[in-house]
This record gives structure tokens, sequence and C-alpha cells, in this order.
């Protein structure tokens, strides 16, 4: 991932992270993500480079389907992802910058993308994923935030347990400034281990872009820009979020 340094979530808070999100959390979508690539692909896609691949939830499924290297600039979140999934290969680095010498016949851009603070940096990611991509496949890529869609001041409260830790976490999206490209995401964290509560506060800075810039980029570094729509059972009725399935010809 690509971080302000600010998101603890991502260095001494990483070991909540298994308990706010668990794996299995992730089987409906990245079902849905092997299907979209599957769907779309020129060629049989079996090997895959996944970027910005965090705790490697999403990999616990998607190993089933694919050989998947996972990239992340995260050691914290690696290190989970490597206990998650031993038979994956996961390499620490910057999405943006990493050459691996090899091709994949796959490619998918994680939610950490949500990182990516200014037009250089997406296309960067964007030309990471070309670079990596064999004529005929696929990269994929959703998008959670866009000035169109964007919510201020939403929140969200949610409640986990596992073991002896019980967390409730309040998430909340605030965009101080509608006029550039960044909104902040605090997160509070209230743990409890063993009964003794302790309360830990989190910002994250994400970057935020309008659809018309995302197609923009993905075509000007040589993408097939193909255009489809991620559902999910725990989206609110009749709701989606914009998905690109992107050809390398």
């Amino acid at each position: 991932m690509i971080r302000s340094g600010q998101e603890r979530l991502y260095s001494d808070l990483a070991w909540l992270w298994p308990t706010m999100s668990p794996p299995e959390d992730y089987v409906e979508e990245a079902e849905t993500f092997a299907r979209v690539i599957r769907e779309h692909s020129r060629i049989t896609p079996r090997t895959l480079l996944h970027l910005t691949s965090g705790g490697g939830h999403v990999d616990n499924r998607l190993r089933h389907d694919f050989d998947i290297t996972g990239v992340d600039a995260s050691p914290d979140m690696v290190s989970l992802a490597r206990r998650l999934n031993p038979d994956v290969k996961y390499v620490i680095d910057d999405v943006r910058s990493v050459r691996l010498g090899r091709t994949f016949d796959a490619v998918f851009v994680d939610d950490g993308i949500l990182y990516m603070l200014t037009e250089e940096d997406l296309k960067a990611v964007f030309e990471t994923a070309f670079e990596h991509l064999v004529p005929g496949g696929v990269m994929l890529v959703y998008v959670e935030s866009t000035p169109e869609r964007f919510e201020q001041n939403r929140t969200d409260v949610t409640r986990r347990t596992s073991g002896d830790t019980e967390l409730v976490y309040v998430e909340n999206q605030y965009d101080p400034d509608t006029s550039d490209r960044e909104y902040e995401t605090t997160f509070v964290y209230l743990i409890r281990q063993d009964g003794r509560l302790s309360v830990e506060t989190d910002l994250h800075i994400c970057g935020i872009f309008p659809l018309d810039t995302w197609r923009r980029l993905l075509r000007e570094v040589g993408f097939e820009v193909r255009e489809t729509r991620f559902e999910h059972s725990e989206f609110p009725e009749g709701s989606s979020e914009p998905m690109f399935a992107c050809l390398k010809p």
C-alpha cells in the first residue's frame, strides 16, 4: 500500500486486521473477482499478480483459482498474509515502481489503490499492472470512492470478537477540502482484552478521482478499457461500485 506514514492499521495496529475484517468475509468478493477475470480474459488465466495485497484475506480464496504473487508496501501486513497463505509468494515493495521481471495472466489491484493521492500515483500503478501483464490478459480494479458518490461525514460502527479480543471500531469519512483530490478516513478503535479497555485513533489520507480520470489514465497507459459493476450482498439494495476489467492488447 502507499501510505502517508500515519496509518497505524498497517504498522503497530496491524494485529487488529484479522479481527476487524476476517478472511471468511472475503469469499463472495474473491469469487466475483475470479469470475470477472475469467469472463474478460482472452487467455486462460492461471497466474495472477495482486497489487496492494494487504493482509492476504482475498488471496485466501483466490489462491484456489490462481498461482498468486502479492505485492504490498507494509511489512506488517505482508507478515500477516504470509502466515495466512504460506503457498503464496509475497513481495514487500511499492506498487508504483515495483518490477518483478516476469509477466502474469491477470493483475488484480485491490482497494489499497485508495492511497494514491495524485494522478501520477494512480497512473504509475496502472503502468505497473500493464508492464506485468501478458497480451490478452486482464487487469481488474474497482473504484470505492469518487467525488460523484462521496458521502460527507459518513460514519459506520462495527463490532467484532476474536478469542479474548473484543473490538468496536468507528470509521468516519470526511473531505475538508472538496477542491482537491484527497479525503480523510478516521478510525477510532475500542479494544477490550480480558475486560481491559484501550482506545486508539488512526488517520488515513485517501485519494479520490472522477471516473473520467480513471478512464483517461487507463487508456493513456495502453489498456483497452472495459467497464462493469462490482456487486456484493452487503451493499445497500440496488447499489454497486464501478469496476474496470481492462485488457492488454
